[in-house]
């Protein structure tokens, strides 16, 4: 989540290691039956946000970093963990809009892209804290 914030990258070893880590727990539970539910957790994971990629709005990062957590959770438990995540994450855009409109109105003085990376980066969000917080929510006790 760090590295998503400073560098608008997630490193491949997270998502690895979730992923890992979901396939070791599924398995240690139920054998190979949870390394079939563990595999399908992880297609759907990547499945759920690979057509928000295609389509320019999603780093490979985030997508494989949900992958890695639908391994962790179940295709049904990621599903619940994506709808959370893209409640934080419209909250997020809105108010990083809000927070960018308000430092214009201000008069703030605006930082010129050197490259076209650099620009991507300003216009982005990160979304690893999105993420993060809508799988963290899908686990909390409902009741």
């Amino acid at each position: 989540m760090i590295d998503d914030l400073r560098h608008r990258e997630i490193a491949n070893w997270i998502p690895a290691t979730a992923l890992a880590c979901g396939l070791g727990w599924q398995v240690g539970q139920s054998g190979w039956p949870g390394a079939a539910y563990a595999l399908f957790g992880t297609i759907v994971g990547f499945g759920v946000f690979l057509i928000f990629y295609l389509f320019g709005g999603m780093g490979g990062g985030d997508v494989k970093l949900m992958a890695g957590f639908g391994a962790l959770l179940g295709a049904s438990r990621l599903i619940e963990a994506a709808l959370w995540t893209a409640g934080a994450g419209g909250l997020m855009a809105v108010s990083v809009l809000g927070f960018r409109m308000l430092r214009r109105a201000m008069g703030a003085p605006q930082k010129v892209p050197a490259n076209a990376e650099e620009a991507v980066a300003n216009e982005s969000i990160p979304y690893a804290p999105a993420i993060a917080l809508g799988v963290w929510l899908s686990l909390v006790p409902k009741g």
